[in-house]
């Protein structure tokens, strides 16, 4: 009997050089709350992904409220404003929305790539006016035509921001998912492609809206920016005595340890492998398994995609529970595409209306995904493919 194939295998790539690793810096370091290693795994991450700037926080969840909360800081964002964002996505994409006082907009996705398609987006447009931001998710390393719908939030004056927590290394026409809009979010939560236990990023090209994600993170002071930063935020400097705990913006304490910047360093070392394994572990899984069942999610204008896990979105209308607990029997993890439609859950049901969403239902009632990850063999990959195909024909 082949042996359980979980979504995740281990906490960290090469996991016991990792803990060892760990164990030693933190016996050795004095200092482990945020410090020199999260700069540095700031720095590193931003030159590996080929963006301009980057600021850790304590998780991928974290890093969406602190987004939201520094475009409404620095006023791209007002009280009551429309934020468009994928239906297909997690819950704390959305909760940062409503918890901030925002009104959210669900966008439906296309079956063929689990994510929004501008010819969908446009449609969208002509029924909700004053859309004044898309929080955009690019789902288990895929995308849309990304730069389409860049187009069209350029010619509607149109917030772009992209969740990229499940598509770290994914790319577009060579250019990297999360370098699409004015910034991006990532998530190194365990199972995710780059793991530091818990753990986030926010990334960004806008100076000012950098230096806002470093007085959000850490309690609305601004202790932690550097005199250009501050220059650029007009904040002036008080007495040396105030100075320091002096609060100039709406903030939270989000901010990470340096043992999160400690493995984040060590496991970026390893993430081309990681990246690389699992690219090939889609391209077979989907190569094998049998499109007449299922939906061929893919992307050919992505040179890489970068898959968290494989989904598989039936065409007839099975009884999905019925199939996961089947998967289950056979020892291969199993779960909804990421939460489902975000809409049907109940604390958004007890906030909004429904709305039409047409291909997001049908993912949330017959989809499901698989594991894909760096710890799965071929043989691992055989046995997924011949499971599939002898219980579904």
């Amino acid at each position: 009997m082949h042996s359980k194939i979980q979504l995740t295998s281990s906490t960290f790539f090469d996991d016991e050089t990792t803990r060892s690793k760990l164990a030693k810096f933190i016996l050795k370091s004095r200092i482990l709350s945020m410090s020199n290693k999260c700069s540095e795994f700031e720095k590193k991450f931003s030159e590996k992904f080929k963006l301009k700037d980057s600021v850790l926080v304590n998780s991928g969840s974290s890093a969406n409220l602190a987004l939201i909360q520094s475009l409404i800081n620095l006023g791209l964002l007002n009280k009551s404003d429309k934020v468009a964002f994928s239906a297909l996505t997690w819950s704390t994409n959305v909760m940062p929305i409503i918890q901030l006082g925002l009104t959210p907009v669900p966008v439906d996705v296309s079956l063929n790539t689990l994510n929004i398609s501008p010819s969908i987006f446009e449609e969208f447009l002509t029924k909700h006016k004053k859309i004044k931001a898309l929080f955009i998710t690019n789902v288990l390393g895929l995308c849309d035509d990304l730069l389409s719908i860049k187009k069209i939030c350029e010619k509607n004056n149109i917030l772009l921001i992209e969740d990229n927590c499940e598509s770290l290394g994914s790319e577009l026409d060579k250019k990297t998912l999360g370098t699409f809009g004015i910034a991006s979010t990532h998530s190194f939560f365990v199972g995710h492609h780059l793991s530091t236990i818990e753990g986030g990023m926010i990334s960004s090209s806008s100076d000012k809206l950098i230096a806002m994600l470093k007085i959000v993170r850490a309690h609305g002071w601004s202790r932690n920016l550097k005199g250009r930063e501050k220059k650029i935020l007009k904040i002036k400097k008080d007495n040396d005595f105030y100075e320091k705990y002096k609060f100039h913006f709406l903030g939270y304490n989000l901010r990470p340890t340096e043992i999160t910047g400690f493995i984040g360093l060590n496991q970026l070392t390893y993430l081309d492998k990681i990246i690389s394994t699992r690219m090939n572990n889609y391209n077979y899984l989907r190569d094998k398994l049998n499109h007449e069942y299922f939906y061929d999610i893919h992307n050919k204008k992505m040179n890489k995609i970068s898959n968290f896990a494989y989904p598989l979105v039936f065409k007839k209308k099975v009884n999905i529970p019925k199939i996961s607990s089947r998967l289950n029997e056979l020892k291969i993890e199993n779960r909804p595409i990421i939460a489902g439609n975000i809409t049907k859950h109940f604390f958004y049901k007890n906030y909004f209306k429904k709305f039409k969403l047409k291909n997001s239902d049908y993912i949330h009632k017959y989809g499901l995904y698989i594991p894909n990850h760096e710890g799965l063999s071929k043989n691992d990959l055989r046995y997924i493919v011949n499971c599939i195909e002898n219980f579904y024909e």
